[in-house]
C-alpha cells in the first residue's frame, strides 16, 4: 500500500505564490512519475503537471510558464512552485504517486488533496 501525504495548500491573493509539497511512502521502491492533478467546484479532475524519470516534465496549457514541478527521488517527494496565482488556479489540489514495489509490482497512491484558494 502507497500512502500519499500533500502540504502547502492555502488561501493566497492573485499574483502571489505557493509551494506544494508531496510525499509517498509505503511499499513502493521506485518510481515512474509523480503528478499534480486538481479540481474545482462543478469541473473534472484535470492534470497540472507530471514528471517522469529525472526531468521529463508535462504541464497543462493553462499553467505553463507559471507552475514548476520538481522531485527528489531520494525522499520519494514531488513539489509544485505556483507562480503568479490567478483566482482560476483555486481548486483542490491532489498528487498521484505512479511506481513499481520491490518485486517488480505496479504501485499507485493518491494523496487526500490540500485545497489553494486565490482571491481576486
Amino acid at each position: 500500500q502507497v500512502h500519499v501525504t500533500e502540504s502547502g495548500g492555502g488561501l493566497v491573493q492573485a499574483g502571489g505564490s505557493l509551494r506544494l509539497s508531496c510525499a509517498a511512502s509505503g511499499t513502493i521502491f521506485s518510481i515512474n512519475v509523480m503528478s499534480w492533478y486538481r479540481q474545482a467546484p462543478g469541473k473534472q479532475r484535470e492534470l497540472v503537471a507530471s514528471i517522469a524519470g529525472e526531468s521529463t516534465t508535462t504541464y497543462a496549457n493553462s499553467v505553463k510558464g507559471r507552475f514548476t514541478i520538481s522531485r527528489d527521488n531520494a525522499k520519494i517527494a514531488v513539489y509544485l512552485q505556483m507562480d503568479s496565482l490567478k483566482p482560476e488556479d483555486t481548486a483542490s489540489y491532489q498528487c498521484h504517486v505512479d511506481g513499481s514495489s520491490a518485486s517488480g509490482s505496479p504501485v499507485e497512491g493518491w494523496g487526500q488533496g490540500t485545497q489553494v484558494t486565490v482571491s481576486s
